[in-house]
């Protein structure tokens, strides 16, 4: 089995596999969520790249020729370091991609009127990650953040339905609509918050876009397979989708689901 990697600090990245798989189903792939230690979003960035490294690492030693760091912290704050700094010596043929990239490609051609706001985590935010590589790709895009502490943690326990997420929602919506009335389009760059959008929606005016990142990354990763045949042929394909924790290997499983939209089974692994 030579699969595609997909990591993420947690369960956030299984939306994105969903997609992904949805998009391209014949290859295999070996999904790893960090779940004992997430969530990333608070962490320093040493610690993020830390973490990510060695989970950047098992991958690569169960034969995983391409790896997506399916998690916009980890994207933020390793990706580069990882890329530069550590792949030529771990693994020189392989090669890790992120989530950040290909959304802030394209981001820029769904606004009209190049006013965005972004709905991100505290550590993404904080890196200023998507302001730098929005600014490359459109420079005459005006860029507000808004962080949305509460957000994860309402997912992961499975209160994101409830009324109570309601508060967070409406809060964190008004507080970025309110820095820009000019934003037309909000990007969703965490990979939890897709399970908000339609708590999201109803507090968003009717010419505001809503965009979330699986479809944008998978349709980016099929047309990376196919300007890059050296890394597509290297992929085994049998549809197989197995799935690694850090964490209890019986709560990944209960609660993955809800992100991957299929029932799945979990295992443990320990890296450390």
């Amino acid at each position: 089995m030579s699969p595609i990697g997909v990591f993420d600090s947690g369960y956030g990245g299984l939306t994105v596999l969903r997609e992904i798989v949805k998009s391209l189903p014949q290859y295999d792939y070996l999904y790893l969520g960090d779940n004992a230690r997430a969530p990333y979003g608070t962490r320093s960035f040493e610690t993020v790249y830390r973490y990510t490294l060695q989970c950047v690492e098992w991958l690569l030693k169960q034969n995983c020729p391409l790896i997506i760091l399916a998690c916009n912290t980890a994207s933020a704050k390793a990706l580069r370091s990882i890329q530069q700094n550590d792949l030529q010596r771990l693994h020189p043929t392989a090669r890790v991609l992120g989530v950040l990239r290909p959304t802030t490609e394209i981001i820029g051609k769904h606004s009209a009127t190049h006013h965005i706001g972004i709905l991100a985590t505290n550590g993404t935010v904080q890196s200023r990650s998507y302001e730098i590589e929005i600014e490359k790709f459109f420079p005459d895009v005006t860029l507000e953040q808004e962080a949305c502490p509460m957000w994860v943690p309402l997912v992961e326990n499975n209160e994101h339905l409830s009324a109570g997420a309601d508060y967070f929602v409406q809060k964190h919506i008004n507080n970025i609509l309110g820095k820009d009335k000019n934003i037309d389009t909000l990007l969703l760059a965490c990979t939890h918050y897709p399970l908000l959008k339609e708590k999201i929606e109803k507090y968003l005016p009717q010419h505001v876009k809503l965009l979330s990142q699986g479809e944008i990354v998978a349709h980016s990763l099929q047309d990376y397979l196919q300007r890059h045949p050296e890394i597509e042929t290297k992929i085994s394909k049998d549809s197989r989708r197995i799935f690694f924790t850090t964490d209890s290997a019986a709560d990944f499983t209960a609660k993955a689901s809800l992100f991957f939209g299929e029932s799945i089974e979990g295992k443990h692994v320990d890296l450390y």
